[in-house]
């Protein structure tokens, strides 16, 4: 599991150029199909517009856009090229258009569908999914506080904590520090709690 880029949330901005109105939005996405369904969502909001242009990215390779009337190029192929460039995956970018009556030419079609992709991708922020290990610590009541005097080193976070005999916790941090954690802990523990890994699993964390 290698780390990638992806929206940290949506996020929709506007932007007026030459009297033309574009509304720009950033969706996180998973599959083709919810990317289509929500294009499908912004057409009926807004099926009154000139056009609604779109290009997604998704983790798998698959990359997708359209120029919705606009003049071949001049639309779809930049608005992908900037999600291209940041190296963003599983993002939507829907473009919509009110012409406002003044010809802006490929040059500044161009331009401004990229600059309205940028501001939109810039206003959700980024996060990167990276991988993250689970493990399950059966710890003894007075070496509790102990082990949770590591987490922050370690980025650790406790999701669970069973009470019983002892007291069983499960815990998730970033993979590279699972097993300098692992060591630390036994130590600490003079091998009294012995970490078993449960599952790696990729989780978003935000960027800036």
């Amino acid at each position: 599991m290698k780390p990638y880029k992806v929206p940290a949330g949506e996020s929709e901005i506007e932007l007026i150029e030459k009297k033309s109105r574009f509304i720009s939005r950033i969706c996180p996405v998973e599959t083709a199909q919810q990317a289509q369904e929500i294009l499908q969502a912004v057409k009926k909001q807004y099926w009154d517009a000139s056009h609604n242009v779109y290009a997604y990215v998704l983790e798998n390779g698959v990359m997708r856009m359209s120029d919705d009337g606009e003049p071949q190029g001049t639309a779809g192929m930049p608005t992908l090229e900037v999600l291209k460039k940041e190296e963003v995956k599983n993002v939507l970018c829907v473009t919509t258009r009110y012409f406002g009556g003044t010809l802006l030419g490929a040059g500044g079609l161009t331009r401004t569908y990229g600059k309205a992709c940028k501001q939109a991708l810039d206003a959700a922020g980024l996060a990167v999914m990276q991988p993250f290990d689970v493990f399950e610590l059966d710890c003894p009541y007075a070496l509790l506080e102990t082990v949770r005097r590591l987490y922050d080193a370690f980025e650790a976070a406790e999701e669970q904590a069973a009470y019983g005999a002892s007291v069983v916790l499960t815990v998730c941090l970033p993979a590279e520090n699972g097993g300098p954690f692992c060591d630390k802990l036994v130590d600490r523990t003079n091998g009294a709690v012995r970490p078993q890994k449960k599952e790696g699993k990729l989780l978003a964390k935000k960027l800036g």
